[in-house]
């Protein structure tokens, strides 16, 4: 086995008086895919700070390979003493690392690189704190939460990206599918210990489920011994008094083993407070319209949402999402066309802008509205506590301010707030946000057993095909399609993925506020340098391959192998394998860029 780049060995932390860490080890070696998973607060951040060495534990040690270059990629990025999303991503930058990278990484993610960091949007700073990690290509990544605050596009262009590359990654996400498109073993992060497994996220759910079911049959053992010994202790504890002694100091040890025993943290318990039955008939849109200055937003778009629907919109940051939810729902009616809501309809939104919460204000303040010790549950009062203890907060955390509560936390929060009113109609904006998969797992039953109807935005592949009976998607220039079924069967039906928009709103505001400009001619098209250097390149990558698969040919052409060593035949045939589907992309590709050259050239 390669010896690991990194590596942790007995990590201890104690935040207050509970172990956050305890005797946690960890090692990556070289090309390892590493998914980390846990519980809110289970501290995995943490963890992955100290592996970056960020952080210091109160016990243990941290070793890295001499030359390893790691980066890290932090859930919040920090842009002080960096005016423009260029300079930043180019801080990130070696003194040997090639410069290019940084504007072609932001490119590839949508930013210019002029952006101003003081005014970034959540996905922007994503986006640029993304370009900064990946430009100078280290040898291990550490990426905490990657796929917060991209759209889908952005998501599946960061998937492929990371797969192309040979560096070891640790990985911290909720996101089910990105986990299991990405990793190849599972830590799992539990009451301060990491078990570990040499499998990806696929196999981790029933892992995990197998494992729990041992440790409480375990603890269930652990309680009839301790009933058993209490009952010789009662009645039959006159015989010798030495093996009395002892007898008793093992009962003595089994009650601290049994107190000592951290449980799982439980579920939340999360149930919409449901409003009478809405009609058939949920809302009717005709042709509606909106346009923001010469850019449709949507345009003769129409859908007939029935009640127990489940609607899924994506789509790239931009592409007019929320807009399209606000006219179906009437909140912003459309410029053109018309929408009309059913009868009886009582609808509960989740806005995704948490920013809206008083930063200032307590749990408690949040949840009640600053009114009393009760929160209104489905037009009944319910006492905080328990509301709070629903979503799976502390009796400790009532007076604890919003700005503090991490941002798992603040998600559970929105939820408790949209689901306590009765409604026949939720429309949640990216519901999923920073929650962790066990509340992931409770939400997407909730709402298999909500009777009412829902549409919804997200960026969750996963979730959308667990939870959406149809998907709409926008195909550019205002036009929106609405597919049967999940997110997977959308791709299938259209048979392309997502793209990314290529006007951000940031840049069609601007548009909007600057005067108008007299028509320029168009700049003639020219290879870019990263086209120009795969041009340069592409002849040798491709006659590398040639040989490779000469090479692994000539091991497989013994027809005895086989029989003689199994291992080496799977291995040579994996290698065949994977060296003609590169050589097939690598000439594809150099077609396609010669092609363009001698186009640019003849116009």
């Amino acid at each position: 086995m390669a010896p690991p780049l990194i590596q942790l060995k007995d990590i201890r932390l104690t935040f207050g008086g509970t172990p956050l860490l305890s005797g946690v080890e960890l090692s990556v070696s070289a090309s390892e895919r590493v998914c980390v998973i846990g519980r809110n607060g289970s501290g995995k951040s943490t963890l992955l700070k100290i592996a970056a060495g960020l952080a210091e534990p109160d016990h243990g040690s941290r070793f890295v390979q001499p030359g390893v270059t790691i980066r890290y990629l932090p859930q919040e990025a920090d842009f002080a003493g960096h005016a423009t999303t260029l300079a930043y991503v180019e801080a990130g930058l070696g003194p040997g690392d090639d410069r290019y990278q940084a504007r072609y990484l932001l490119e590839q993610l949508g930013l210019g690189g002029s952006e101003e960091t003081a005014h970034l949007s959540g996905g922007e700073a994503r986006r640029a704190a993304l370009a900064r990690v990946l430009a100078p290509s280290p040898d291990i990544l550490l990426l905490d939460e990657p796929t917060n605050h991209l759209d889908l596009p952005t998501i599946e262009w960061l998937e492929s990206e990371l797969k192309a590359r040979r560096c070891a990654l640790v990985i911290i996400s909720h996101d089910r599918r990105f986990l299991s498109n990405l990793s190849r073993s599972t830590a799992w992060l539990d009451r301060g210990q990491i078990r570990q497994i040499d499998r990806g996220f696929e196999a981790f759910e029933a892992w995990r489920d197998e494992v729990l079911g041992e440790e409480e049959r375990e603890q269930h053992k652990l309680d009839r011994k301790i009933v058993d010994e209490e009952h010789w202790l009662r009645y039959g504890v006159s015989g010798r008094r030495k093996r009395n002694v002892k007898r008793l100091d093992n009962l003595r040890a089994l009650r601290r083993e049994r107190r000592e025993y951290r449980t799982t943290a439980g579920n939340a318990n999360l149930a919409a407070a449901e409003a009478e039955k809405s009609g058939k008939l949920v809302i009717e849109a005709k042709n509606i319209g909106r346009s923001y200055g010469d850019r449709k937003i949507v345009e003769n778009f129409s859908i007939r949402i029935q009640r127990g629907d489940r609607i899924g919109i994506v789509g790239p940051n931009g592409a007019g999402k929320t807009t399209l939810i606000e006219m179906l729902t009437t909140a912003n009616p459309p410029d053109t066309g018309t929408v009309r809501l059913g009868a009886n309809i009582e609808m509960a939104t989740l806005d995704q802008h948490r920013e809206s919460l008083d930063p200032k204000s307590t749990l408690s303040e949040a949840l009640t509205g600053g009114r009393g010790d009760h929160v209104m549950v489905g037009g009944r009062p319910k006492h905080v506590i328990g509301y709070m203890k629903d979503f799976l907060f502390a009796q400790e955390q009532r007076g604890t301010p919003l700005e503090v509560l991490s941002g798992g936390e603040r998600g559970r929060l929105m939820l408790a707030r949209a689901l306590a009113k009765p409604s026949n109609l939720l429309v949640l904006d990216e519901p999923t946000n920073d929650l962790d998969l066990e509340t992931l797992d409770v939400l997407e039953e909730m709402l298999g057993e909500y009777a009412g109807t829902v549409i919804l935005i997200s960026h969750d592949r996963d979730f959308l095909d667990r939870v959406v009976t149809s998907v709409i998607v926008p195909e550019g220039n205002g036009r929106w399609i609405e597919y049967a079924g999940g997110y997977t069967d959308m791709l299938a039906q259209r048979g392309a993925d997502l793209t990314r928009e290529t006007v951000k709103p940031a840049a069609v505001a601007r548009e909007r506020a600057a005067p108008a400009k007299a028509p320029s001619v168009a700049p003639k098209r020219r290879l870019n340098f990263n086209e120009k250097h795969a041009l340069e390149t592409l002849p040798s990558t491709i006659a590398r391959l040639q040989a490779e698969i000469a090479r692994q040919q000539e091991v497989l052409d013994d027809t005895d192998l086989y029989s003689k060593d199994r291992i080496k035949f799977d291995q040579a045939s994996e290698a065949l394998a994977k060296a003609e589907r590169e050589l097939h992309e690598a000439e594809d590709r150099w077609l396609e860029l010669e092609l363009l050259r001698e186009e640019i050239e003849q116009a």
